[in-house]
């Protein structure tokens, strides 16, 4: 649609202002729209030189980005297209009405689906492609308040039985009947065979979708998979927009070019309570932010109803009166019947009422918004899917709970609605013409076309060529060999007394596993910012930087062995200040042996505090995904992280890493204790393929590296070991428990009491978390039970986190044992490591106090 161009309204000189007008038009009829653009462009360029302290406006109007003219010509069948969209919207909407009218407490969502419906269809029918053994697929991020139209999908597919669609959100039931359970949103956790990406966590999903697009790009410049022609698709909401995590990586898309990325905006202008931008319009705000961040912007805005009236405006009434309508009206327009459209929307002015003089009401009630409009979004889909050099967004404008009528559409509280009485149901099954008597509407009966029908075959066939159902998540993927610990750890495994960090035994052994030539290449090491601090700068010669451009800069320290060095087939991503940013690259890849059947083992090295606190729903998420790889929380703990104070200083990772039932959270304190548990996690993941991933402390102190015991690697992984006894075996006895920082003031604890005449076991925990499932597994038969039979005496039990994390064992201590649990709870505190824990009461003097105020 060509919508007139309306003058602005204060102008000096509309003589003047009529001949550019007419002279840019000319010169575009002429010389097309490349020249037009280039002198656009050099004007631009012009007026910045002269410092005129001016910019382009970002919005252009309310209208279709696609012309009419320009629309490729549909290559489907548009009815039984509209049809399979109706069947969709019904058995949607039956499934969730049905589980609520049985269980009133279920929940669940209509409207997002109802709005949403089309622009999954258009996807569906021409361009998600599946998985195959020919081609890699696409990846698809699925609204999350939209899943049950992914089911209603899944079931005209036979993928879902009509009893698999009578327990959504029934999952622990739903065995009981023989059926399976269907999970609220997204969880291929819940779902393993199903759903591909959580997105059920408002705004993790496209900030995801960024960092698996820019993951697919990593693996094809490394000549690791060829990610080539494979498309990454999101459909997200318009108020999700407003999540931070939304938008945090906008320009990093742009940056990175990342034309394998589309994203859908549903811009149905609401949220879960009222309108998303009530006295404004979000379209006009999303299009300002994405293309300022670089990304090609398609507006969906309007149906090919509309065609007709925009051309048939010879004075820009429309365009002029659209710019002036917020959002909050626009709802309310969507809620309202043709009459009251035609009173109070097309009657603000002559000009508008004479354009649908010739409508009916039910005519103007019809008209339909651009993301209800398969041949409008399929217009947008193709644009987008063929567009090169950028990123693309779509703004689709849609009606929230389009096709509810007075029960729902765009109202307030259409988001919860979940009833709809009889009359609402057979207004439904009229408004798509559902091939439904009354009774089936109202008793809310699943529909499916028998296998023959015409719908039935079109939409099978479709998805045949496409490559098959979606979404569909797949585990299949070679095992990696992990190569044997003396290979790369023989120095943790034998440290005989050196002294060094457990960070820098960490990235000793990643630097050695980077150099097998099986596993090496499956290696990711991610930081956010901070790859010297953690003393990986190494790395940088040793495998680079990936950058998507390579390197075209002299850095500044070129002629150091520590050179800064990006390029091409990097390894290393180093994705600046962004844990979100970070922890989304670290999901890409720790979910490749799945998404793309092609097994990455990533290594995310960060400060624990930014860890689980900071991102810990992105993780929770990855967790939710089946991720596979390790987090490595460095400068862990509350005290070993000295002068930087109370936002850096980690006391509660392991309390929430303990949470994950997928995590396993380990705090070592020795170089071979974390050789033990990086070989047992790389088996598990890699040659196993079980879907675990490990969280593990890393410390920055420096401090002499004992060697591993003979035989304890078993009761390392299981999450503790007898380290040593201290003492004579007459003395009074006691037993100390200590884990990562505070490990060696334990053992400091022990020799004090050992030379006062006690007898004191120490007792070297490895994992809190790991020893708590046990003893919930097997009770007073748990590791911890069983080890703390073969000492005595009173307990003391140590860490640098607070003390719930020791509490956690308190269950499976011996019968009549005393225990004490000392940890630093409360804020950190910036002073040496001493001063610190003589402060939270952590350190050697205190430990051996506790130890005898136990004892009298």
């Amino acid at each position: 649609m060509n919508a007139p161009i309306p003058l602005l309204k204060s102008d000096s000189d509309p003589a003047e202002t009529a001949e550019w007008r007419e002279a840019f038009t000319a010169l575009a009829a002429n010389a097309g729209s490349t020249r037009a653009r280039f002198i656009l462009d050099e004007l631009v360029r012009l007026a910045r030189s002269h410092q005129l302290d001016w910019q382009p406006d970002l919005n252009t109007p309310y209208v279709n980005t696609i012309p009419a003219h320009a629309q490729p010509a549909f290559p489907g069948d548009l009815g039984l297209e509209e049809k399979l969209a109706s069947l969709m919207r019904w058995n949607a909407l039956a499934m969730v009405v049905r589980a609520n009218q049985a269980y009133g407490e279920l929940g669940g969502h209509i409207a997002s689906y109802a709005s949403a419906a089309d622009l999954f269809e258009v996807g569906f029918n021409h361009f998600f492609r599946a998985r195959t053994p020919q081609q890699g697929g696409d990846l698809v991020f699925f609204q999350p308040h939209s899943a049950p139209g992914v089911y209603a999908r899944a079931f005209l597919e036979g993928r879902l039985s009509e009893a698999d669609l009578l327990h959504f959100r029934q999952e622990i039931t739903a065995p009981e009947q023989g059926a399976r359970g269907l999970c609220s949103y997204p969880h291929p956790w819940l779902m393993p065979d199903f759903w591909q990406f959580p997105t059920g966590s408002m705004g993790l999903g496209p900030i995801s979708s960024i960092y698996h697009a820019r993951f697919m790009r990593y693996l094809s410049h490394r000549a690791l998979l060829n990610c080539e022609g494979r498309k990454v698709w999101g459909v997200f909401g318009d108020g999700e927009m407003d999540e931070p995590e939304s938008m945090s990586a906008l320009t990093l898309a742009a940056r990175e070019k990342l034309d394998n990325l589309v994203w859908v905006v549903n811009c149905n202008l609401q949220r879960l309570d009222g309108p998303v931008r009530g006295n404004g319009r979000i379209i006009d705000e999303l299009e300002r932010l994405f293309a300022g961040a670089g990304w090609n912007v398609i507006k969906l805005i309007w149906g090919s109803d509309w065609d007709g009236l925009f051309a048939s405006d010879s004075s820009g009434a429309l365009t002029r009166t659209f710019a002036d309508t917020v959002d909050g009206q626009m709802q309310t327009f969507a809620a309202k019947d043709g009459r009251y459209n035609r009173e109070h929307f097309f009657g603000q002015s002559p000009e508008l009422a004479s354009l649908v003089q010739g409508l009916t009401d039910e005519q103007i009630d019809r008209l339909k918004r651009g993301g209800h409009d398969i041949v409008k979004i399929h217009a947008a889909y193709a644009a987008a899917a063929s567009h090169r050099g950028q990123p693309t967004v779509v703004l689709a404008h849609t009606k929230k709970g389009y096709g509810m009528g007075a029960a729902g559409q765009g109202k307030m509280t259409t988001h919860s609605q979940k009833k709809l009485d009889a009359g609402d149901l057979i207004e439904f099954r009229n408004r798509f013409q559902l091939p439904l008597t009354d009774e089936q509407a109202t008793s809310l009966s699943f529909h499916k076309p028998h296998q023959d029908s015409a719908e039935m075959r079109y939409l099978l066939e479709h998805r045949e060529r496409l490559g098959g159902s979606m979404p569909r998540r797949e585990t299949a993927c070679d095992q990696v060999a992990v190569p044997e610990m003396n290979q790369y750890a023989s120095f943790a495994l034998q440290a005989n007394g050196k002294e060094m960090s457990t960070t820098m035994a960490f990235v000793r052994m990643l630097g050695a596993l980077l150099k097998d030539p099986g596993l090496g290449p499956r290696i990711v090491p991610i930081v956010a910012d901070e790859a010297r601090t953690f003393g990986m700068a190494n790395l940088f010669k040793q495998v680079g930087i990936y950058s998507s451009v390579g390197q075209r800069y002299a850095p500044e320290d070129i002629g150091s062995v520590l050179s800064y060095r990006e390029a091409l087939d990097g390894q290393i991503l180093e994705e600046g200040i962004s844990e979100a940013g970070a922890i989304a690259s670290w999901t890409a890849a720790a979910t490749s042996y799945s998404v793309h059947g092609f097994a990455m083992l990533p290594f995310y090295i960060y400060y624990s505090m930014f860890g689980f606190q900071r991102v810990g729903d992105a993780i929770w998420a990855a967790a939710d995904q089946r991720a596979r790889g390790f987090l490595l929380g460095a400068t862990s703990g509350r005290t070993t992280l000295g002068g930087e104070g109370l936002q850096h200083q980690d006391g509660s990772s392991h309390v929430v890493a303990a949470t994950i039932p997928n995590c396993k959270a380990y705090d070592p304190a020795f170089a071979g204790e974390l050789a033990v548990i990086l070989d047992a996690g790389m088996q598990e993941m890699m040659v196993e393929q079980k879907d675990v991933f490990y969280y593990v402390t890393l410390m920055n102190e420096n401090y002499a590296q004992p060697d591993l015991p003979e035989g304890v690697a078993k009761d390392v992984l299981r999450g503790a070991y007898k380290f040593a006894s201290y003492g004579q075996a007459s003395g009074p006895h006691a037993t100390l428990l200590g884990s990562g920082a505070i490990l060696n003031e334990v053992i400091r604890a022990a020799e004090q009491l050992a030379s006062e005449g006690m007898r004191v076991d120490v007792i070297s925990v490895t994992s809190w978390s790991e020893l708590a499932r046990d003893g919930v597994a097997h009770g007073q038969a748990s590791h911890l039970h069983t080890l703390l039979e073969q000492t005595q005496g009173p307990i003391v039990a140590a860490s640098d986190y607070v003390r719930a994390v020791a509490e956690s064992v308190r269950a499976w201590i011996p019968a009549g044992r005393s225990m004490r649990t000392l940890g630093t709870d409360g804020f950190g505190r910036s002073d040496t490591r001493a001063a610190l824990r003589a402060f939270f009461q952590v350190d050697a003097m205190s430990i051996a106090a506790a130890a005898k105020k136990l004892l009298n």
